[in-house]
């Protein structure tokens, strides 16, 4: 059994790493820390853990990680890199779920967040996509995983991108998410009065995932590219659906789309490719897949595509467990097959 460890469990991601931890075979949950929640159990927190689990959240102490064998990291940026680099001390394989080990480029990271305390820490982590970066997550201790918008737009034109086929920079990325992505902090703007029937664009040119995309999707096509993201508030609780926009620099029909996703993700259990029709949050909510769809608009020679998932699994905590199945060896899809809950 693979010993886990959850920093930061009392938050969104961290409640559903911990419900799908439960129900993985080959993990034993042996510490849940949260100063917020410090001596309640999960049961009392969150009920819909009663009968199921009464784990109790402690307090950060070295001792409270010593026994495991994966520690999963779920706090801000700038504040998970000190949790990370005692873990990464003791010998621990760390999975963070903040962008603090997601950039390659210490500027880029500096100039959307703050300068990196442990940049030789940085170049020794994987960026955890596993479908695009499988070997090198497998013989990396530090895990930096994914961005909820990143994996949704990437693994939406990384067949695109690695082919060639598309203006590098004519990309627009337009991603509506769910409310779950904002976490657990209060502030009025994500108050239900502020958000039931609304919706509404926001970060507009300045949205911190934006270099995420550019540094993931440069390093696909093998050179530099820029590109437009422009991220949306949808008034429900989880799911993101990205429509991206790009030219493509030959004529090709949806025919060939299909036949190139098909090929480039044939082995990706957690891609579903919608040849027929297009994805929808619902057929994604509450699952780990990927689900992407596509169309040519011939009279402009511009590809769109559909790119969904659900944020807190696939974009986060699922992910997260993906990258330790990968690390440890194990079926990728252990613990992780899920019908989406559709209604």
């Amino acid at each position: 059994m693979i010993k886990a460890s959850i920093i930061g469990a009392s938050g969104y991601v961290g409640v559903e790493l911990i419900r799908l931890l439960l129900r993985h075979p080959e993990v034993e949950i042996v510490s849940i820390i949260s100063s917020s929640s410090n001596q309640l159990s999960i049961d009392k927190t969150n009920p819909q853990f009663k009968k199921v689990s009464n784990l109790v959240f402690e307090e950060f102490k070295i001792e409270a990680i010593q026994e495991a064998d994966v520690v999963f990291c779920a706090l801000p940026h700038g504040i998970s890199q000190e949790y990370v680099k005692i873990g990464y001390d003791i010998g621990k394989v760390v999975i963070d779920l903040s962008a603090d080990f997601r950039y390659k480029d210490l500027q880029r990271y500096a100039k959307d967040y703050s300068q990196h305390k442990y940049p030789e820490l940085l170049s020794k982590s994987a960026y955890g996509l596993c479908e695009i970066n499988r070997e090198e997550i497998k013989n990396a201790q530090i895990i930096g995983n994914p961005g909820c918008y990143p994996t949704s737009a990437i693994l939406g034109l990384a067949p695109l991108l690695k082919n060639k086929l598309v203006d590098k920079n004519s990309i627009i990325i337009d991603s509506k998410s769910g409310v779950s992505g904002a976490g657990k902090k209060f502030d009025f703007a994500y108050s239900f009065c502020e958000l039931d029937e609304n919706f509404k664009a926001y970060s507009v040119t300045k949205h911190r995932h934006t270099s995420e995309i550019e540094e993931k999707c440069s390093f696909l096509f093998g050179e530099d590219l820029n590109l437009s993201f422009t991220p949306h508030l949808l008034p429900v609780k989880r799911g993101i659906l990205s429509t991206i926009y790009a030219n493509l620099i030959k004529k090709i029909d949806k025919n060939d789309l299909v036949e190139i996703y098909n090929e480039f993700y044939k082995d990706e259990y957690f891609i579903r490719i919608f040849e027929d029709e297009l994805p929808e949050l619902k057929y994604v909510r509450g699952t780990n897949f990927v689900d992407i769809g596509f169309e040519v608009d011939k009279k402009t020679n511009r590809v769109i595509i559909i790119s969904c998932i659900d944020n807190l699994i696939k974009g986060a905590a699922g992910q997260a467990i993906q990258n330790m199945n990968i690390k440890f060896s194990l079926d990728e899809k252990m613990g992780l097959i899920m019908v989406g809950e559709y209604f």
